[in-house]
């Protein structure tokens, strides 16, 4: 009897323990249903959150386009204000194999060297792509200073095409030995640029700042080469612009070099040279580099907050009619809204609004600059 009940208490203890299984199989399946029901309405709760947020920032897009801003799927990324009619034309005949038209248009630049030097680089784009018209004009004109000008940018634009845009940890060392032995050759077509050009023509010479940096010109050979540009054009604002490259730390400088160098340039300039520009570029290059800065803090120290300032007279001061202005515009946009001083920063963003081609812009996607420029103008436009 005592075996019975015993076996009996065992199958009784079986079938407690199936049914207590049976029971939290059933229960481990409700709460796993509840969980993906649950799972389920936070996704949609979170897409229907993303659809309202996209929703409004359309409609804030949309608004600040109603204002007279560009859309940013219209914005020109490559120039850094509206091409001209000549530039737009000479491109065009060039393009059609007429070399004599590209001559013409670089050539009516006299002895503006700073215009000059922004004729010459749309030429050397095109050449860059398709020679044939160049090599023409070198055929025709064995001695032409423009033709052998041309020819050296080029060469410049062909050995940075093969380097690329990436860090150095990202480009082959194969990149960098046709980068090394284009630029050799760039080099001798610069120096031959410089022997047949007019002698107050520092362009040719500006066409080797860019050499100077890919093969890591020595700072007393690139003092050398800058003072062959600034005894023919001391306050060349491009060349002044190239030479803040070289000096940063991301090529062969440094911060500490780079800000000296801007600043002791922009002190001896005359009010409306527009050389408070450099100091500017110092500080962003400074930003970018350096991880542990933020440009919301950074761009208020006040050495920052004084250099907008002389930027802001320098600019003042400025020939209206100077094209020049504008590269100085796009920079205070950047660090006036920085500064949250919304209302001065929509000012410079509706001069230069269309066009992005320009320093800062160029570092990064054109939504960084929508959402700069958006976020000035609703700070400033009420109800927006």
């Amino acid at each position: 009897m005592i075996g019975l009940y015993i076996l009996g208490a065992m199958l009784l203890f079986g079938a407690f323990k199936l049914l207590r299984g049976v029971y939290y199989i059933r229960k481990a399946k409700r709460l796993e249903a509840e969980v993906t029901a649950i799972e389920a309405r936070t996704e949609a709760l979170n897409a229907e959150t993303a659809g309202i947020k996209s929703e409004r920032k359309a409609q804030q897009a949309a608004a600040v386009v109603a204002l007279g801003f560009v859309p940013e799927a219209e914005l020109d990324t490559d120039n850094a204000r509206p091409v001209s009619p000549e530039q737009t034309a000479a491109v065009a005949a060039v393009k059609a194999g007429d070399w004599e038209a590209g001559a013409a248009y670089l050539d009516a630049a006299g002895q503006d060297w700073e215009e000059r030097w922004q004729r010459l680089r749309p030429l050397s784009e095109l050449a860059a792509e398709d020679d044939a018209w160049l090599l023409a004009w070198r055929r025709a004109r064995p001695s032409d200073p423009s033709a052998a000008l041309v020819n050296a940018d080029t060469g410049v634009l062909v050995a940075w095409n093969v380097r690329g845009s990436a860090r150095a940890s990202h480009t082959t060392q194969e990149q960098f030995r046709i980068f090394r032995e284009l630029l050799l050759k760039a080099q001798e077509q610069a120096r031959e640029a410089q022997r047949l050009a007019d002698p107050a023509d520092p362009v040719p010479y500006m066409v080797e700042q860019s050499i100077s940096q890919g093969l890591g010109y020595s700072h007393e050979e690139y003092r050398q080469l800058w003072s062959q540009i600034v005894e023919r054009d001391p306050k060349n604002l491009s060349a002044h612009t190239s030479a803040m490259q070289y000096w940063s730390q991301k090529w062969r400088g440094s911060h500490e070099l780079a800000l000296a160098f801007a600043h002791e340039c922009a002190a001896k300039a005359e009010p409306g040279e527009l050389l408070s520009l450099l100091p500017l570029i110092a500080y962003v290059e400074q930003e970018l580099h350096e991880s542990d800065l933020k440009p919301e803090t950074f761009f208020k120290e006040p050495e920052v907050l004084a250099a907008v300032e002389s930027a802001l007279a320098d600019l003042a001061a400025a020939d209206p009619d100077d094209w020049r202005s504008i590269r100085l515009r796009h920079m205070l946009a950047w660090f006036l809204f920085w500064q949250d001083r919304d209302a001065e920063a929509v000012e410079q963003f509706r001069h230069i609004d269309g066009y992005i081609g320009a320093m800062p812009w160029y570092y990064w996607s054109p939504s960084r600059y929508v959402y700069a420029r958006d976020w000035a103008v609703r700070e400033v436009t009420p109800g927006l």
